[in-house]
């Protein structure tokens, strides 16, 4: 059992306290596309939405102290602990963001403001390291419309993978045509004719996460737009089937694992919703515990 010996042990945590429930409701204003992942994360509601703001092509880490992002308690690793996911609660009420899927991750920071008009190769800025999972392994690369494009271009990142070898190229990704803030760059309705249609861009083969990223470049003749380049780590999915119940899952009892929740992370959500999510209330409940 991760992070307890026993299920006694986790009791007993909780009997003292050693736990927390944090409520959360995300509404979107944005008209989402059906099979296109999007971010909640630049969604209003609680937590109040990150729009990635920050000087371009410089890494700003991600942190709950300082940016916000659904509550999860205080840091523990100082105590000799660890804190872990237990349970995520989902609801929705409104038929057009059901079914939904969602990842809940670690937002670890972010690169701002990549140009998709300029072609030149664009050197990004690492001076500030990793604020979490410094190794590097199992962090996604995901990149994030924040000014809407016209979209069909394609482009690279140039990164340093989980090992620290730099010098690393992604296989060539085109950018979506779905314009709307919030949009992951790459992500396209299901059956599109394009490949590498998932939330995170794929790396060179044999890598299994990134450290840093040096470069991006745009292919063919640019366009109108931005966008932000996240470094992310999953933690765990949910699937909310439909408007008339709530789905809950235990991460200790459905999947026979707690995923842990390193100190100060900053926890959001994304999402792969089967139509619009305009207007769709997205409430629910986080717990966490901790040995």
């Amino acid at each position: 059992m991760a992070g307890f010996v026993n299920a006694r042990r986790l009791a007993d945590a909780q009997d003292a306290g050693k736990y927390l429930y944090a409520s959360f409701r995300k509404q979107p204003t944005q008209t989402t596309g059906a099979g296109i992942w999007f971010d909640l994360s630049m969604s209003p509601g609680n937590p109040a939405p990150n729009y990635y703001i920050g000087p371009p092509g410089v890494f700003v880490p991600l942190k709950q102290s300082t940016d916000g992002g659904l509550r999860h308690g205080g840091n523990v690793n100082s105590l000799g602990s660890k804190k872990f996911l237990r349970k995520l609660l989902v609801q929705t009420s409104t038929a057009t963001a059901a079914p939904l899927l969602l990842k809940l991750m670690d937002y670890v920071g972010f690169y701002g403001f990549i140009d998709e008009s300029s072609t030149d190769k664009q050197f990004l800025d690492n001076t500030t390291p990793l604020p979490r999972h410094a190794d590097g392994r199992g962090v996604k690369l995901m990149p994030v419309v924040v000014a809407g494009q016209t979209g069909g271009q394609t482009f690279t990142v140039n990164y340093t993978n989980q090992d620290g070898v730099a010098g690393r190229v992604t296989p060539s990704v085109t950018m979506s045509t779905q314009f709307v803030n919030g949009t992951i760059l790459h992500s396209l309705q299901a059956g599109a004719a394009y490949a590498n249609n998932g939330p995170f861009l794929p790396l060179q083969a044999g890598d299994t996460g990134v450290r840093s990223v040096e470069s991006v470049t745009i292919g063919g003749v640019g366009d109108v737009g931005l966008f932000a380049l996240v470094l992310v780590k999953p933690l765990a999915s949910i699937s909310l089937n439909e408007i008339t119940a709530a789905t809950e899952t235990d991460y200790l009892t459905d999947m026979a694992t707690m995923p842990e929740i390193e100190d100060d992370a900053y926890l959001n959500f994304l999402a792969l919703p089967n139509g619009t999510l305009s207007g769709a209330p997205i409430i629910g409940i986080i717990e966490t515990t901790w040995s």
